[in-house]
C-alpha cells in the first residue's frame, strides 16, 4: 500500500524511469510512432483546416525555439505542439489504444518533439519523454473504461478521450523532457487536468474542430509544463479528488487498478496499434476480408451479394443507415463506410493496402464502386461480439454468381499486437504519405533517424527538412 495519490504516483513513475529502464520493443515502437506521426502530419499539410491552424499559431508571436511542419520559420514551442498535433490527427490515420479506442501518438508525439527543441535535449530524452507520455496517457484512458459496458465511459458522456488524456500524457511527456523532478511533474498533471478538453458532437453534426483536438491537447502540455516550471501549482489529488479530473468526466471514481498495476514493468505501448489504412478503425477488418477475396481469385463481377458481420457496437458508424453508407459523397464519407471498405479490398489500394489516393471524392463515387457497394449489407455478428472491443473484426459472406458461397473471417485487427507491423512495413507507409512532399532522399533519412532515434544528439535535424515542404511537382 502507500500513501501517495494516483498523481504522485505517476509522477514517481515518470522521475525514477531512465531510458536505460525503457525495454527494448518500447524503445522501438517509440521511434516507429514518431516515423508514423510525422509522415501522417505531412501529409495532412495541404488540407484547409491545416492551413487554418498554421495562420492562427503565426498570429499569436512569442519566442520561437521549435518547428511546425510544412511552416519555414520556428514557432513558440506550445504554438508548434499545436499545429503539428492538428496536423498528425486530421487525416484518421493515427495509432489507436485498444480497448480504450485512444489514439496517443497524435498528442503525446507532437508535444514531445515540441518540448526537445525548447530544451535542446538528445534522443534518449526524447524517446523516455515520449515512452512515459504515452504509457500514462493510455493508462488515464483505461481507468475511463467500462469492462462491462465494453465502452468508454469518456465516449458515452460526449468527451473525446484522446484529447482528455492526451494533454494529461503530453503534459508528463514534456515536463520529463524538461527535467522537471516528480514534484513539478506533480503540478504539471494538476495544471493539465484545467486544460483538458474536448467534445466529439462534430462527429454527429458536422464541424472540423475534431482534428484540432490533438493540437490543443499538445499545446495545453508544453502551457502546463511551462507554468509548473515558473511555479504554479496543482493539487496532488487531481485525479481521484472529490472534485478531481475522474468525478469531473466521468461522474465517477476511476478504475485504481488500470493506472498503477504493473506500472513500469508493463507497458502498454508496443501494444498500441498502428493504422494500415486510412479510415475509421471499425472498418480495417472489412478491407483485409475484402482483399482476401480477391486473393483467391473473387472478382466484382462475380458477386451477387456480401454480407458484412461487424460488432453490433460498431454498425452505427459504419453500417447506419445502409442507404447513406452505400452511396458515400465524398472520400472523407468513404472513410467510414463498411460497403467501402469491402470495395477497396476487393478493387485493391495501395500502401499497405489502402492508401489515401483511395479515398478521393472520384473513387468513392465512381460507378463501379457504388455498384459494388450497392450488394453489400452490413450487419451484427455475435462471434465479432464476443471479441470487441480487444478487436475490431468482421466476417465477410460472399454470394457469387455462380453459386458458391465463401466466408472470410478477420478477427483480429492488422497493426496490433497479434498481427503487428514491421518497421519496413511503417516505412512504406511514411514514404506513402511523405512521397508526394519529399524528395526520395530526405524520405530515406527520415527513415533512418527514427530507427535510430536514440541516437540522435539534436532534434532538430529531424524536423528541419519538414519545414518547407510542398506538393511535389514530379508527382
Amino acid at each position: 500500500m502507500t500513501d501517495l495519490t494516483l498523481a504522485q504516483q505517476l509522477a514517481r513513475f515518470a522521475s525514477k524511469t531512465h531510458f536505460e529502464d525503457l525495454p527494448e520493443a518500447v524503445v522501438g515502437s517509440v521511434g516507429m510512432r514518431v516515423l508514423d506521426t510525422l509522415g501522417i502530419a505531412i501529409a495532412a499539410t495541404d488540407l484547409e483546416t491545416s492551413r487554418a491552424a498554421t495562420a492562427w499559431a503565426c498570429e499569436q508571436g512569442g519566442a520561437a525555439t521549435a518547428s511546425a511542419i510544412g511552416l519555414d520559420v520556428a514557432l513558440p514551442a506550445p504554438l508548434a505542439a499545436f499545429v503539428n498535433g492538428v496536423l498528425a490527427h486530421s487525416l484518421d490515420f493515427d495509432d489507436t489504444h485498444l480497448p480504450s479506442i485512444l489514439h496517443p501518438s497524435a498528442s503525446v508525439v507532437p508535444a514531445a518533439l515540441a518540448a526537445a527543441q525548447q530544451h535542446q535535449v538528445d534522443g534518449r530524452t526524447l524517446v523516455r519523454g515520449i515512452a512515459i507520455g504515452l504509457e500514462v496517457c493510455v493508462r488515464l484512458g483505461m481507468a475511463g473504461f467500462d469492462p462491462v459496458a465494453k465502452n468508454s465511459v469518456f465516449f458515452e458522456h460526449g468527451q473525446h478521450a484522446t484529447s482528455i488524456c492526451g494533454a494529461m500524457g503530453s503534459a508528463v511527456a514534456a515536463a520529463v523532457i524538461g527535467g522537471g523532478a516528480e514534484e513539478r511533474i506533480v503540478d504539471t498533471l494538476g495544471i493539465a487536468a484545467s486544460m483538458a478538453a474536448g467534445i466529439i458532437e462534430a462527429n454527429r453534426t458536422g464541424g472540423t474542430v475534431k482534428r484540432m483536438h490533438c493540437g490543443w491537447a499538445a499545446h495545453s502540455a508544453l502551457a502546463a509544463a511551462g507554468l509548473a516550471r515558473h511555479g504554479i501549482t496543482g493539487p496532488p489529488t487531481v485525479l481521484e479528488g472529490r472534485f478531481g479530473f475522474f468525478q469531473a468526466w466521468l461522474h465517477e471514481a476511476a478504475r485504481e487498478a488500470e493506472i498503477i498495476d504493473g506500472l513500469g514493468t508493463d507497458w502498454a505501448v508496443p501494444s498500441i496499434f498502428f493504422k494500415p489504412y486510412p479510415a475509421n478503425h471499425f472498418t480495417h477488418a472489412a478491407i483485409d476480408a475484402g482483399a482476401a477475396l480477391r486473393r483467391r481469385g473473387v472478382s466484382p463481377d462475380d458477386v451477387e451479394r456480401l454480407v458484412l458481420g461487424v460488432p453490433a457496437a460498431n454498425l452505427r458508424t459504419i453500417g447506419e443507415p445502409i442507404e447513406v453508407k452505400r452511396t458515400p459523397a465524398t472520400g472523407y464519407m468513404a472513410q467510414f463506410s463498411g460497403p467501402y471498405a469491402v470495395v477497396v479490398g476487393m478493387f485493391g489500394g495501395g500502401g499497405l493496402g489502402a492508401a489515401l489516393e483511395d479515398y478521393s471524392d472520384e473513387l468513392a463515387t465512381s460507378a463501379e464502386r457504388r455498384a459494388l457497394m450497392a450488394k453489400v449489407d452490413v450487419v451484427p455478428d455475435s462471434r465479432c461480439d464476443e471479441i470487441f472491443p480487444h478487436q475490431f473484426p468482421a466476417v465477410l459472406t460472399a454470394m457469387l454468381t455462380d453459386g458458391t458461397t465463401l466466408v472470410e473471417e478477420v478477427l483480429t485487427t492488422r497493426g496490433g499486437p497479434e498481427r503487428p507491423l514491421s518497421f519496413e512495413e511503417v516505412s512504406a507507409k511514411f514514404t506513402a504519405n511523405a512521397g508526394p512532399f519529399l524528395p526520395d532522399r530526405d524520405i530515406a533519412d527520415l527513415a533512418a533517424r527514427c530507427h535510430a532515434l536514440s541516437g540522435l544528439e539534436d532534434i532538430g535535424v529531424l524536423l528541419e527538412p519538414l519545414t518547407s515542404i510542398g506538393l511535389r511537382s514530379d508527382r
